[in-house]
């Protein structure tokens, strides 16, 4: 597996403690799940019917605001692992550095893969690809920068599984155009990861591709029945929205207080320069809180946002010593 935060098994190896003991802040999800209340018993005992999904798919348009093609699929992440049947191996540009899962899979379809830095080097390619918010380092693109470099590549697919609580930057309400596709995440706004269910939102073809692929049932009945309920309560993803904008703040002042500069973010996590990141990291895990580091920058320290007062003081008082 390629590295990814969540790894709190990883963490438990190396400094003990159950997995109810960690404040897992390695990952961008959000910590005040939505509250998922009664699932029926039809959800785990029956096959999910056509209308029961395209419910969903209702409930799903109507949080993205768009009208556009859309399908839901077990996460984000089982859109990323077809996106090679959408057309023949070509050239793939990636702007780096970001999620590692796109370059990875397409280099296994025998794709020509170059990972950019800059965003107008994504031009002349067959495939490019966009995270906006990005993750790790929150850079963000303007729609219509976006919608700029569309004729200039074979295909533009944009992940915005960081964008429910910016949805200004969201493309969704114009992913019919002909070769932009939208990535969508459930998990990680509403904080039910574990239930993996996301969306596809493009043109007719792409997404009649990505459902001959995904097969009759590709979401669970839960998924079905939790995410349509979430995806129409409108006022919890906007008191979320609001919450997590002034978490943020709260963890970049924690952060400063250490001599930590920010990187940049999202509203779901934060990244930071520190002098340090290992140690930093190690310091945090002896109070069983874990954190993201990456290999190829060493100071480069990841977190998300606590999820109660408990958990804030808890990161406060670790770093305050």
């Amino acid at each position: 597996m390629r590295e990814h935060g969540g790894n709190l098994d990883l963490a438990q190896r190396r400094f003990g403690g159950r997995a109810e003991d960690w404040i897992d802040l390695s990952t961008g999800i959000n910590r005040v799940p939505y509250p998922v209340g009664e699932v029926s018993m039809r959800a785990w005992t029956a096959l999910p019917s056509r209308s029961e999904i395209e419910a969903l798919h209702q409930a799903a348009l109507h949080a993205y605001r768009t009208s556009a093609p859309i399908l839901a699929m077990g996460g984000a992440q089982a859109a990323i692992q077809l996106l090679p049947q959408l057309a023949s191996a070509g050239r793939a540009r990636i702007l780096a550095p970001t999620y590692n899962e796109y370059a990875g899979v397409l280099l296994a379809a025998g794709w020509d893969v170059e990972e950019v830095r800059d965003f107008e080097a994504l031009a002349g390619a067959d495939l490019a690809i966009i995270v906006n918010p990005n993750n790790p380092d929150g850079r963000c693109h303007a729609p219509n920068d976006l919608l700029a470099l569309l004729p200039r590549v074979g295909r533009l697919v944009v992940d915005e599984s960081f964008a429910d609580a910016v949805p200004h930057l969201s493309l969704a309400s114009e992913a019919d155009r002909p070769g932009l596709l939208i990535l969508r995440s459930f998990g990680k706004f509403y904080g039910l990861a574990g239930l993996r269910l996301g969306f596809a939102i493009g043109n007719v073809a792409d997404i009649g591709k990505l459902a001959a692929a995904s097969g009759p049932w590709p979401v669970s009945g839960a998924a079905i029945e939790v995410g349509s309920r979430a995806l129409r309560d409108d006022a919890w993803a906007g008191a979320t929205a609001a919450r997590l904008a002034r978490e943020c703040v709260r963890l970049d002042n924690i952060a400063q207080s250490q001599g930590w500069s920010l990187i940049g973010g999202a509203p779901l996590f934060r990244l930071y320069e520190t002098p340090d990141a290992l140690a930093a990291q190690d310091k945090l895990a002896r109070a069983q809180i874990w954190s993201r580091v990456f290999e190829q920058k060493p100071a480069w320290l990841r977190l998300g946002l606590p999820g109660n007062e408990s958990e804030w003081s808890r990161l406060a008082e670790v770093l305050a010593r």
